[in-house]
Parts: structure tokens; C-alpha cells; sequence
């Protein structure tokens, strides 16, 4: 199952993977809503998920799934790779984590992989007691060995979390979140206190600025304006 909602990208993806004799593309989708709609009835063996996504991004997707249908093997496909947004997908329930622009051989090959329950990262493949592990060093190395509770980082953020991040983005204060959510200014901070230390960042600004070069949140046109 393709997940994209950029038409000449899931068309080169299709066309790309129907010339394998033993993948079949059973549904495509434009947004991750349509995706959990899908999903529920179709229920693919691996699912080729776009990060940057309309309304919920890939990994809120990703999670989602992972928590009903923990048998299917999630592929995060991305724009922007760097080893922080590998633990984020794999901690949101990805098998795999693979940039856009990656040889269609070696997708094929990942998908295989996958496929059969493995998970890959960082040019590994690995079982999931191995995956743990990997992830648990990835962690403390990033981290530093002092930190206290290194498990506190690169949690996947809540839906209220990211939600919040998404206003932050637009430049808004706890005030004007609070005010557009209709909760408190407390709530809102002590929400921002859990997003920076999941982020692993120190401020808003960064939070904001990570959110947006990993493709985890849009700013279009219409956000702009209900802001």
C-alpha cells in the first residue's frame, strides 16, 4: 500500500513496483486519513508511508497503525534524512526508514525485507530484540551518558502534542494556543515541556524549526489564515 499525496511520485512508485512478480500494490492513498480508512478493510503486509503528509503526517500514521495492526510493516519514506528522524520513525512503530529519493532496487529489496519481519536502519537489518537494542544505543548516544531518564527523548509525540507544535509553527504563543484550543495556558506549557524533551531540543523556536524540516508539520496558505 502507497501512501503519498504527491501524484507523480506514487505513480513512479507503482510503476517502479508492479514489475516485481511477487509485489502487488493493493491500494494507494493521498492522505493518512485515508490511509487508517483503507488499511482497516485491506490490511496490507507492508505499507510505503510518506512522512510529509496532509492533516495527520506519516509518523502519527505510522503509531496509529502500529498500536491496532501491529502485523504490518511500516516503510517511513522521507525528504529529510538525518539519524534523529530514523529513532523518531522506528519509535513511531516503523520496520523501516528510507529517503525518497532511494534506488528502486534497493526499496524492492526493503520492502522483501520487511516483509518477512525484519527492520532496517542504519544499514542493519534486524530482529526486533536487535531493533531495541539499536534504538536503546542510538538513544544514549544522542543524549549523552549523563542524562537522566535518555528514555524521555524521541517518544512519538501525542496527537494533542502535535497539535500544538503545528501552532507553534505559525508563530503563536502559549496564550494564543491555549485561547485557540480552549484549554489553559498551564496546559499548553506543561505540553511544551514534554514536546522539547520527546524533541531532544531546547526551545520552541527549535522544536518549531525541526518540525518543519522533517516534513512533520505544513505551513500552507489556509493555516495561515484560520491562525
Amino acid at each position: 500500500m502507497i501512501v503519498d499525496d504527491h501524484p507523480l511520485f506514487r505513480s513512479g512508485l507503482k510503476n517502479a513496483l508492479d514489475l516485481e512478480e511477487d509485489i502487488e500494490i493493493v491500494s494507494i492513498s493521498e492522505n493518512g486519513e485515508q490511509a487508517l480508512e483503507q488499511v482497516e478493510s485491506i490490511r496490507p503486509h507492508v505499507l510505503l508511508l510518506d512522512v510529509n503528509l496532509p492533516g495527520m503526517n506519516g509518523l502519527q500514521v505510522a503509531r496509529q497503525i502500529q498500536s491496532e495492526y501491529d502485523d504490518i510493516a511500516i516503510v517511513i519514506l522521507t525528504a529529510h534524512h538525518d539519524n534523529e528522524q530514523v529513532i523518531h520513525a522506528l519509535r513511531s512503530g516503523a520496520s523501516a526508514y528510507s529517503s525518497k529519493d532511494v534506488d528502486a532496487q534497493e526499496l524492492v529489496r526493503t520492502i522483501r525485507e520487511v516483509a518477512t519481519g525484519y527492520f532496517l536502519a542504519d544499514g542493519k537489518r534486524m530482529t526486533r530484540e536487535e531493533r531495541d537494542a539499536w534504538l536503546e544505543q542510538q538513544i544514549d548516544e544522542s543524549t549523552g551518558p549523563y542524562m537522566i531518564d535518555s528514555e524521555g527523548h524521541y517518544i512519538p509525540l501525542s496527537p494533542r502534542e502535535m497539535e500544538i507544535l503545528e501552532h507553534v509553527t505559525l508563530g503563536m504563543i502559549n496564550k494564543e494556543i491555549a485561547n485557540k484550543l480552549g484549554i489553559s495556558q498551564q496546559t499548553v506549557k506543561n505540553h511544551m515541556t514534554s514536546i522539547l524533551k520527546k524533541l531532544n531540543v531546547k526551545d520552541r523556536t527549535q522544536a518549531a524549526v525541526t518540525a518543519l524540516r522533517r516534513g512533520w508539520v505544513r505551513i500552507d496558505s489556509d493555516s495561515q489564515q484560520e491562525a
